[in-house]
């Protein structure tokens, strides 16, 4: 795989913003990758925005950058974990 291909794993994983727990976006637990990314967010101190919107982002750019190649019950997972987020932050439920 070239570089240009890698750069989003990359990101990923040495987050400037984000310290993420590893394979913290292979659960089948919705709950616990918001609990994961929100333990994350909150713990760093390289975070440019508050850790909902860090939180929220990391998991934005994980779904986006998946895109066609994410099946449809890990996007159900990942979309959820979204509720979760926000739930975890007291923030309203989008919708």
């Amino acid at each position: 795989m070239t570089a240009k291909k890698k750069w989003s794993a990359d990101v990923t994983k040495h987050s400037d913003a984000l310290d993420l727990e590893e394979h913290v976006f292979e659960s089948d637990d919705a709950r616990k990758i918001a609990a994961s990314l929100k333990r994350s967010a909150e713990h760093s101190d390289r975070r440019k925005a508050e850790p909902f919107r860090s939180a929220m982002s990391m998991l934005n750019f994980y779904i986006n950058r998946a895109g066609k190649n994410l099946p449809a019950a890990r996007k159900k997972v990942l979309e959820d974990a979204k509720d979760e987020l926000r739930a975890a932050f007291g923030r309203p439920k989008e919708g």
